[in-house]
């Protein structure tokens, strides 16, 4: 049953909720406003009331607003049509959002359930799988997407069916699973993770030996950055980190670059969507928004 509440009070973006039952640490709610819905994650639980930080502007909301909890933490969809787009900080595609301005209470879907891909199976019918596994994969631009079984999934299922070669999109059932008491999952080319739980689906974590190489020599002198390490680049307004950002995603020894803008101020946001779309990569000749994410969320 799904929990709901009512506004008790307001401070800025930090709502409290006089709920009805039982809510999480993390958990997604929904606070209703007038024909629109703004979304707010919980920070706190005191007894029955709960602390909610809201994701955007709290003009005009009241005590006594109705509040919806979702039960699930603020996930990230994954899946094929993920590249080549820029989305906010809750991974709404901005390119879909209309007008200018983002919108209170304007959410979509940040992948295409329209488009179809073409999925070719590389697990067999009888296959004992389990979270991350490969089930097949499909290609987005030049690169290659593997489809896997969800990393929520516990324990070792058997495959029981998955769909022959063709196209189908994201929502589609391409595979059925199922465990040892019998209980079955449909499979599609999507999944959902959230983004406060770490990825455990592994069967090890080596510690970071290689370097990676950003082509910039600079560092790969003085601050090597090893892969699966980070590094670290502070300066000032108008430095250059910008440019260094765009040198690092067209040399650097990754497959996929993802830009996480997060805290920028808009102009140098404006500045990084006017001109990733037409850098090459020196890697492949191509252009190198084919294999790049951005999230833009800023101050």
């Amino acid at each position: 049953m799904t929990t709901t509440g009512k506004v008790s009070s307001i401070i800025s973006n930090l709502v409290t909720v006089q709920v009805d039952g039982n809510v999480g640490q993390n958990e997604i709610c929904m606070i209703e406003l007038d024909d629109i819905k703004l979304m707010a994650e919980v920070i706190k639980v005191v007894g029955n009331k709960a602390f909610v930080q809201v994701f955007e502007s709290t003009r005009g909301l009241k005590v006594g607003n109705r509040v919806e909890f979702m039960g699930h933490m603020l996930e990230l969809s994954l899946g094929p049509g993920i590249l080549s787009k820029n989305f906010d900080g809750l991974q709404n595609d901005l390119e879909r959002l209309d007008g200018v301005f983002l919108q209170r209470g304007a959410y979509n879907n940040p992948l295409d359930e329209t488009k179809t891909w073409l999925f070719h199976p590389t697990a067999k019918v009888g296959d004992t799988v389990q979270a991350a596994s490969w089930l097949g994969e499909t290609k987005e631009n030049w690169l290659t997407h593997r489809i896997m079984v969800p990393f929520k999934c516990q324990g070792t299922y058997t495959l029981q069916w998955i769909a022959p070669e063709g196209q189908y999109t994201i929502n589609e059932h391409i595979a059925t699973i199922v465990n040892a008491e019998g209980d079955k999952q449909e499979l599609t080319m999507v999944q959902k993770w959230p983004v406060k739980v770490p990825v455990t689906a592994y069967n090890n974590k080596p510690r970071p030996f290689k370097i990676m190489e950003t082509g910039v020599r600079v560092i790969d002198t003085f601050n090597p950055i090893a892969e699966g390490g980070t590094g670290f680049i502070p300066g000032p307004f108008g430095s250059g980190k910008t440019v260094l950002q765009h040198a690092l995603s067209k040399q650097a020894e990754a497959d996929v670059i993802i830009v996480a803008a997060c805290g920028e101020r808009a102009n140098e946001v404006v500045e990084i969507f006017a001109e990733f779309p037409h850098l090459i990569d020196d890697r492949t000749g191509r252009n190198l928004m084919e294999r790049t994410t951005i999230i833009c969320n800023t101050v």
